[in-house]
């Protein structure tokens, strides 16, 4: 029986590189693109998304020069449910989102997946930078960072249970830089070969979260104080949704000295800030977590951390609480640990497993 992949593609070289690899090992390779949003729903001008018709024209280009299938699969209303209504409600509940998990966890691994099946495909592919490997000793799939460690996307990963792992294929995981990836493209003779790497968030295009949150609720977020860690109020802010813990740039205040989101009381409309020094924490929890490497561990698990994608890991501990959460405790305090992100551990280059960041201690 001849083997079928399904591939995940972008319009981007990644994805494009993933497919010719794919097709190299002899698969029958099927394209398919996701259209996750109406311009118009999101207020962003045509043409200025990852997903435009350029690149739907870039992936069809790729595709024919492979000599494989082509659609576009339109996922417009499961995008707006599983990954901008949850984007919209985390920052409404004080939270930080990362929607590129929500993307791969609901719409790559959930409903593109379940799509590869209708199709006869065992194996799905994208172009993400990681890596998958059965360890014989554990009885388990592992998901391990790729290579390339500065273009490593393990972290957004970590969601994936052992049967998508077994489904899985990342042909990047392998290279090393970039370049070779774009250097293969141009031997393939692939338009794309240089084109830019997306950024940001897809359906954000000026990076104005509260803006887009504004055109696509309805809503007018009020305007509230902010307030200093004794409650002293330092000026006003134009919507709590508009900052992050952390954050010390376009507060548009005028104060002696730099201080930062430490803190946002929802029920109150405040943001809260303080010194840099208000910042730090050793401790914190997180929920729906998943194992990958091993089973939930009983007893406390040495590994590293890293608590947001663009952070260092460092040396913590984590343990199951009774209810199911995990409480990860550093060696060394971190900064700005943000609830709605992501914590992952790590054992070297293994994903131990991950979860979403509930609050800290």
């Amino acid at each position: 029986m001849e083997k079928r992949a399904l591939i995940a593609m972008s319009g981007g070289v990644d994805s494009s590189v993933a497919a010719a690899r794919m097709c190299e090992e002899g698969y029958e390779c099927i394209g398919v693109m996701m259209k996750l949003f109406r311009n118009e729903t999101v207020d962003i001008p045509k043409g200025h998304t990852c997903c435009s018709l350029d690149d739907a024209e870039d992936a069809r280009s790729v595709a024919f020069r492979l000599g494989m299938r082509f659609y576009v699969f339109n996922f417009t209303e499961d995008f707006s449910e599983r990954v901008i209504d949850r984007f919209v409600k985390a920052y409404e509940d004080g939270a930080t989102p990362n929607p590129c998990i929500d993307c791969n966890r609901y719409m790559k691994f959930e409903k593109l997946y379940l799509r590869a099946k209708e199709l006869d495909c065992d194996t799905i592919v994208t172009g993400h930078y990681a890596r998958i490997a059965w360890d014989e000793g554990r009885g388990r799939w592992l998901l391990k960072r790729a290579k390339n460690a500065a273009k490593d996307q393990s972290y957004v990963l970590y969601f994936m249970k052992q049967e998508q792992l077994a489904h899985t294929r990342f042909p990047l995981g392998e290279y090393e830089s970039k370049e070779q990836v774009r250097l293969l493209a141009e031997k393939y003779g692939f338009t794309n070969a240089r084109k830019h790497d997306s950024q940001d968030i897809c359906f954000v295009v000026n990076g104005d979260y509260g803006d887009f949150m504004e055109h696509y609720t309805g809503k007018q977020y009020p305007h509230g104080d902010f307030v200093d860690t004794q409650g002293r109020v330092l000026g006003e802010h134009k919507g709590i949704i508009r900052y992050t813990i952390g954050q010390r740039k376009g507060l548009g205040l005028a104060l002696p000295a730099p201080l930062y989101v430490c803190r946002k009381d929802m029920k109150e409309n405040k943001v809260i800030l303080s010194p840099e020094s208000g910042l730090y924490t050793r401790t914190l929890l997180a929920e729906d977590f998943n194992w990958i490497s091993c089973e939930k561990p009983e007893g406390v698990l040495k590994v590293t951390a890293r608590a947001r994608y663009n952070a260092r890991e460092a040396a913590a501990e984590a343990s199951v609480l009774p209810d199911g959460r995990v409480k990860i405790v550093f060696e060394q305090p971190q900064r700005a640990i943000t609830a709605g992100q992501a914590v992952v551990l790590y054992d070297g280059d293994i994903v131990v497993g991950g979860g979403t960041i509930r609050s800290t201690e």
